[in-house]
């Protein structure tokens, strides 16, 4: 038996934040709602609040073929478990979700990378550590072999993101475990700044990073072509919308991509990074199925820095994704919202 399409969505907001506007929405939010109500269907907005959790539960289920997550889970008062338990329990009764509970966390955590290390796109020596026994164990391993990124699983502002160098007298050999009192030089990618420290006391002080709901750490080689940008592809399912090029500051040891630390940025058109949009989509299916089999998120972002391959051409590797509430509202000017709709209804349609 079909399924009776209600033409109907919801699209699910926190309250507050700084990413708000005077009407107390995202700032893309109701460019959307309003598109998908031009084609006929209807859209609402519902604030989610974990008290008010089964409500809006038996509402949404009621009145809506899908939902449009636009919260960073991240920023739930009192934690994201109780609105991915109410995300799964929407899935589970027939609502289409954009994007499932699953593919945020299957595409937005950071250990995705590690899922993806027999691709063309991420460094096969790129390694997760979710306890402070493993990143004793094996992150003074990986640093002798060179310099390295380690990233925490949270945020999303260059906060807990550093790049690690040696800065020791002594000479190591490589693939040797290094005690714990080399000298090392650490640069957080939220504001550029550096720090020395004792290799044993950072890796405890990173212990905070493991710690809670979906702790981790990812520690990935140091890509120095970053000075020479980062390369963000937006993309409405499997369509690229724009790339951003975000080239870090001058500073000698600026590496961050952010506008927080004086990063600047510059909107391209898809085509004009060709080479870079055709290989990812390219390896979109191998993405698909290593990280769960899903459908594509409905708004997302993949970043991407500039190495050297083996004939000294441009290679791409892959630095993170991003689907749990991507925004756009530079380009609202240019119709994105349509295109958003669009996705919506054929999704739902299909």
């Amino acid at each position: 038996m079909t399924k009776k399409i209600k033409k109907s969505v919801v699209f699910f907001e926190a309250e507050g934040g700084t990413d708000k506007g005077d009407d107390g929405h995202r700032r893309d939010t109701m460019p959307m709602v309003n598109a998908v109500k031009a084609q006929g269907w209807n859209a609402e907005v519902l604030f989610y609040r974990n008290d008010k959790k089964d409500e809006i539960i038996e509402y949404a289920k009621e009145n809506f073929d899908a939902y449009i997550s636009r919260i960073n889970p991240g920023n739930i008062p009192g934690g994201e478990a109780g609105y991915f338990d109410m995300l799964r329990s929407l899935s589970d009764a027939g609502l289409v979700g954009m994007p499932h509970p699953d593919v945020m966390t299957g595409y937005g955590a950071k250990d995705a990378l590690t899922k993806l290390t027999d691709t063309d796109i991420v460094p096969v020596d790129t390694y997760a550590y979710y306890s402070l026994e493993e990143l004793r164990k094996k992150f003074s391993i990986s640093l002798s072999r060179g310099e390295r990124v380690l990233k925490q699983n949270r945020g999303s502002t260059g906060e807990g993101i550093w790049r690690v160098v040696l800065a020791d007298e002594r000479n190591f050999e490589k693939g040797d475990k290094l005690p714990a009192d080399t000298k090392i030089k650490c640069t957080e990618a939220v504001d550029n700044h550096v720090e020395m420290h004792e290799l044993g006391d950072f890796i405890e002080f990173c212990n905070q990073y493991l710690v809670g709901e979906n702790g981790m750490l990812v520690d990935m080689p140091f890509m120095p072509r970053i000075k020479e940008g980062e390369i963000r592809i937006l993309l409405v399912g499997d369509m690229p919308i724009f790339v951003v090029h975000k080239k870090p500051a001058e500073a000698e040891d600026a590496f961050s991509a952010t506008l927080f630390s004086g990063a600047k940025y510059r909107y391209d058109k898809p085509e004009e990074w060709a080479e870079l949009v055709d290989l990812f989509l390219s390896t979109l299916p191998e993405i698909t199925n290593k990280l769960g089999g899903y459908d594509l998120p409905l708004i997302w972002t993949a970043d991407f820095m500039l190495d050297d391959d083996e004939d000294g051409g441009d290679k791409y590797v892959l630095g993170e994704m991003n689907c749990s509430c991507v925004g756009f509202t530079s380009h609202l000017d240019q119709g994105i919202q349509e295109i958003v709709a669009d996705k919506i209804i054929t999704t739902i349609g299909e």
